[in-house]
């Protein structure tokens, strides 16, 4: 075990888990700022297999790729340190605001801060992207896919299905469609109703989420819902769309709603538990896949798979960043910020969270001049 190895995962992703806003595509991105660009832990083909990888497994993509990145350089300890590096901040801000929320009634939403801070994520996505997609995206097969995948999920085409979609056709159009296939196919299981609040079904609410629950982090609302306030009627939808907000504006994983949800209902135990119940899925998952991740290059079929995956996943990300972008740089400052943002990452020579510290700062300078948010 490095000592110094495991230090830089605590810096890297613990800076990342408290500047990490913009959801799993900016995160993704902030990491290629961080172990691509400037340490070269990895290449940019590498994290875009992973990226891959992570799509292919239920639970936190972000935290997933923090988690893959973290086993590669620390070993298991290295997985573990990185997980509750890029974890743990974000966990403990959201328990502030859960605070906040129940003591005073209200929701702080930082919309001056974000106002500054989205339109700088936004080139760090981009930024990323075109660094992925030469890599993903080569030759007019993996072009076409990206593309059909955006249009899709723009007009509402779930991300599980288009990831699928594209890892087929390109096993197929690379190995012929008389390669024999194998399908799986995933059961939820159903938990027992129960009348009040307790840890146990708390946990187990959570665990669920966290063992099944594919894709962005913003399916946790409809999942959550059907649990929490349709069927055990522990929150309210508006509680439930609160909790939701918290995790969208405040950094780290979305899945710190279960941190916020948990402290609602049970106080702080709630909150540990809930959070504890819905990343431990993630950390088996990485543990279990990750050592046969390396093989997967190897052998033909899961490597064709791969690349349709990666090319689909780029897709996504693009989407999810124009859709981002729209509601990000929506006046001529916000405007000025991405395009400097992405003029100054093209140079490369400012850290991604001086950046975000500038368009926080920008942010909030502007609402008191009353022309922000």
């Amino acid at each position: 075990m490095d000592i110094g190895h495991l230090r830089e995962l605590v810096v890297v992703f613990g800076t990342l888990g408290i500047i990490g806003f913009g959801g799993p595509a900016a995160h993704i991105a902030l990491m290629r700022r961080e172990v691509v660009e400037r340490r070269r832990w990895l290449t940019d083909g590498q994290l875009v297999d992973l990226v891959g990888i992570t799509n292919l497994i239920p639970g936190p993509n972000s935290t997933e790729m923090a988690m893959h990145i973290g086993r590669l350089r620390g070993g298991g300890a290295g997985l573990v340190v990185a997980g509750l590096a890029f974890i743990v901040p974000a966990v403990a801000i959201v328990l502030v605001l859960a605070w906040a929320y129940v003591s005073f009634g209200q929701t702080p939403t930082g919309e001056a801060l974000l106002y500054g801070i989205k339109p700088v994520i936004i080139a760090i996505v981009a930024v990323a992207l075109v660094a992925f997609a030469r890599t993903a995206l080569s030759g007019p097969l993996r072009l076409a896919i990206g593309a059909a995948v955006a249009a899709s999920w723009l007009i509402g085409v779930n991300e599980l299905v288009l990831l699928a979609a594209g890892a087929l056709i390109v096993a197929g159009v690379r190995l012929g469609t008389h390669h024999p296939w194998a399908a799986l196919g995933i059961a939820l299981p159903a938990t027992a109703a129960v009348a009040s609040v307790n840890l146990l079904t708390l946990a187990v609410v959570f665990l669920k989420a966290g063992a099944l629950l594919y894709g962005s982090g913003y399916v946790l609302l409809a999942f959550l819902r059907g649990d929490l306030v349709e069927r055990l009627g522990w929150l309210t939808d508006a509680q439930l769309l609160d909790a939701v907000a918290i995790g969208q504006v405040t950094p780290g994983p979305l899945f710190t709603t279960a941190t916020f949800i948990g402290y609602v209902l049970a106080g702080v135990p709630g909150a540990l538990v809930a959070t504890v119940a819905i990343f431990l899925p993630a950390f088996v998952f990485v543990a279990i896949i990750g050592p046969f991740a390396d093989r997967i290059r190897d052998r033909p079929l899961t490597s064709a798979l791969l690349d349709g995956v990666n090319a689909a996943a780029i897709g996504l990300m693009a989407a999810v960043t124009l859709q981002l972008g729209m509601e990000a740089i929506r006046d001529p400052l916000t405007t000025a910020i991405a395009l400097s943002s992405g003029l100054v990452l093209i140079w490369g020579r400012v850290p991604s969270v001086l950046l975000v510290a500038i368009g926080g700062a920008i942010g909030l300078a502007a609402a008191a001049a009353g022309i922000g948010p």
